[in-house]
């Protein structure tokens, strides 16, 4: 059986623990509105799923570069995140009473580990862009979201009754 040569303990440099502690600082972000919103997937969850994808992208670029390249595709790397995502996205769906809960939070966790992907491949402008897009989304909109949610209930049999305090 031919291996790959093993990478040397000193190989753990302050390139390669800042873009896994980026990932995780960020995921841990990411996950913070889930988290106050009460929703199943929040902090841990997202700060996770960004370190691991973050740990597979740096793996599989250091390998391709061991390796030369050889009978190797690194991009598989979101095939594989996309399914494992895509895996856990479809168990926090639930569509109930008519209602349709935690589709945001799913496209979420896979937004997370797409910047997983890019603090582990080191694009640190990508990562801070589409961070801070991210949080503005999820917090911007959850109060225009509000607003317009309580517009339409104004004038409705039992409307007061479906407002929150």
């Amino acid at each position: 059986m031919h291996l790959n040569a093993p990478v040397p303990v000193e190989a753990l440099g302050l390139d390669l623990v800042s873009r896994l502690g980026f990932a995780a600082l960020v995921g841990l972000l990411l996950g913070l509105d889930r988290e106050v919103r009460g929703h199943s997937a929040g902090l841990r969850t997202h700060g996770i799923v960004c370190v691991a994808a973050a740990t597979m992208t740096v793996s599989i670029l250091s390998l391709y570069h061991q390796l030369d390249g050889e009978r190797m595709d690194p991009l598989r790397v979101f095939e594989g995140t996309g399914a494992f995502v895509g895996f856990i996205g479809a168990g926090l769906i639930v569509f109930s009473r008519g209602h349709l809960h935690n589709l945001t939070t799913a496209a979420h966790i896979w937004f997370t580990a797409v910047i997983g992907i890019a603090c582990g491949a080191g694009q640190w402008p990508l990562v801070l862009a589409g961070s801070i897009i991210s949080v503005v989304l999820l917090t911007l909109l959850h109060f225009v979201e509000r607003g317009w949610t309580q517009e339409r209930r104004i004038g409705k049999p039992g409307a007061a009754e479906e407002r929150e305090p």
